[in-house]
């Protein structure tokens, strides 16, 4: 489990009503061969500092395209993205993405792959090498610091991966189904550390993906996109205690929210995880 080491967050102890990101009217179309594609349509939404914030959806209703507006690495063909205050015209600074695959580089070891944001922004070594060690102990890799990917474990590649994301303190960290090719087991502990990082750093999360379950472990809020043209459906509040151990997630609350976010996809035939 993520334990020792504090990372002081660039978001750690601001308020959070001022939101972080802002979604105004925001559609989506997409050139093929065979014409338009209308991907997202009319999503309005605010996500406040420090929130974590989960989307579900089917397969194909935008989820990850909302991340890449967010990001600055795709543009809306209508409405506006706000993040910290600024409209996204270019990807934003302050920002981390963890995708569902690590894509560590496979000729560098574990640190040098944590450290190679920060290479690029031009991040002097004196301040983000101790940073990354102290990611690592944050996540639990000590002694792994001089590996190569290829002799980690999938799980271990992600903690990589997520490290790497936070190197250069964003403020925002976008996870795109970051757990979704993990076995259960894996995929569990990863949610139980999550959300000792997330609680420590103070980030604010955007989160997709497929499985309800997690979706209401991790998230402070839940948000239920339709299928595509993909549009805000329902938000939930979670309104369960944290730390999320199996004895909150077996309550008859997270039961009840689970089925009840469930009952989205049963009615129209798209089917999502409860797992």
């Amino acid at each position: 489990m993520f334990g020792g080491a504090q990372v002081e967050g660039a978001a750690a102890g601001e308020a959070l009503g001022s939101p972080a990101i802002a979604l105004d009217n925001i559609a989506l179309n997409y050139q093929t061969d065979r014409g338009a594609i209308l991907a997202i349509h009319s999503v309005s939404c605010e996500i406040a500092r420090g929130e974590f914030v989960c989307i579900v959806g089917p397969s194909g209703c935008g989820k990850s395209s909302l991340l890449k507006l967010i990001s600055g690495l795709a543009w809306p063909s209508s409405g506006t993205v706000v993040v910290g205050g600024a409209p996204v015209r270019e990807p934003p600074r302050g920002i981390g993405m963890v995708f569902q695959s690590p894509v560590l580089l496979q000729w560098r070891r574990v640190l040098s792959n944590i450290l190679f944001p920060a290479d690029v922004l031009r991040v002097r070594r004196s301040a983000s090498v101790p940073r990354a060690r102290a990611l690592v102990a944050l996540v639990g890799l000590q002694g792994f610091e001089d590996r190569y990917p290829h002799e980690l474990s999938g799980g271990m590649q992600q903690r990589v991966a997520i490290c790497r994301a936070l190197i250069h303190d964003p403020a925002i960290l976008l996870m795109d189904e970051p757990f979704g090719a993990l076995d259960a087991m894996t995929r569990d502990q990863l949610n139980t550390e999550l959300q000792y990082i997330t609680q420590t750093t103070r980030k604010t999360v955007v989160f997709v993906t497929h499985s309800i379950a997690e979706a209401v472990t991790l998230g402070d809020r839940v948000i239920v996109m339709s299928a595509r043209p993909g549009t805000i459906e329902a938000t939930y509040q979670v309104d369960l205690a944290r730390p999320r151990d199996y004895g909150v997630m077996s309550s008859p609350r997270a039961i009840d929210l689970i089925r009840t976010i469930r009952a989205h996809f049963t009615t129209d035939g798209a089917r999502l995880s409860d797992d």
